[in-house]
């Protein structure tokens, strides 16, 4: 099991940061597997903007560190967005992943990080972007949706794509059935985008990600 040392991280590790705002499925689900695999992977912690988000219990079972933001206090929100960079920058992360973290990064923070934060949208982008995404695609009437393993740059859900799962819609399904189904998908992808990063696997080249053998 990987832990993180009081005295600092084994050299080959790469240090990662997450950000989350709600249940925390997708954090819990990468923190299990990537200790399970015994990556080169050091959790340096979880940083949200919910003080309430049921993530910071799961922080609290797997004795990582967490540091809650609380959005809705700060009066000015640009002073959020400098206290989360700040925060990040003293974390030092090489990879910062974003899972159910429901604000847009500013610029001057993905600029800070470019090419190290990841995000995972349940959609296959650039197909229904942004918020209720399975909704977007019920309402459409889609056959076929999935999820998205994506760089993250200025614009929203914009940025190269890692890995992708499609799902096929039922005909039956509401938003809450394709929900599920594309969660366990990605479940399957997050980790892996994870790994393949911190095993430097990854290569960007224009709008397309190279995978590295």
């Amino acid at each position: 099991m990987i832990k993180l040392l009081a005295t600092g991280f084994r050299k080959k590790e790469k240090k990662v940061l997450f950000l989350a705002s709600g249940r925390g499925s997708n954090f819990e689900n990468a923190v299990k597997v990537i200790r399970k695999k015994k990556a080169p992977i050091a959790i340096l912690g979880l940083v949200t903007d919910n003080p309430q988000a049921k993530v910071l219990d799961l922080a609290r079972s797997f004795q990582i560190p967490s540091y809650t933001l609380p959005f809705a206090d700060y009066k000015d929100k640009k002073d959020y967005h400098k206290d989360l960079l700040k925060k990040a920058q003293d974390l030092a992360p090489d990879l910062i992943v974003a899972c159910g973290y429901m604000r847009i990064l500013k610029p001057e923070f993905v600029n800070s990080f470019s090419g190290k934060i990841i995000n995972i949208h349940p959609s296959l982008l650039p197909s229904f972007p942004g918020l209720d995404s399975q909704k977007q695609a019920i309402d459409y009437g889609a056959k076929i949706s999935g999820c998205t393993v994506h760089f993250v740059e200025e614009g929203v859900d914009t940025g190269p794509v890692i890995l992708q799962r499609s799902v096929e819609i039922g005909s039956s399904w509401g938003e809450k059935e394709l929900s599920l189904a594309i969660l366990k998908e990605e479940h399957k992808i997050l980790p892996l985008a994870i790994q393949l990063f911190c095993e430097n696997k990854l290569r960007i080249n224009g709008r397309k990600v190279e995978i590295l053998k």
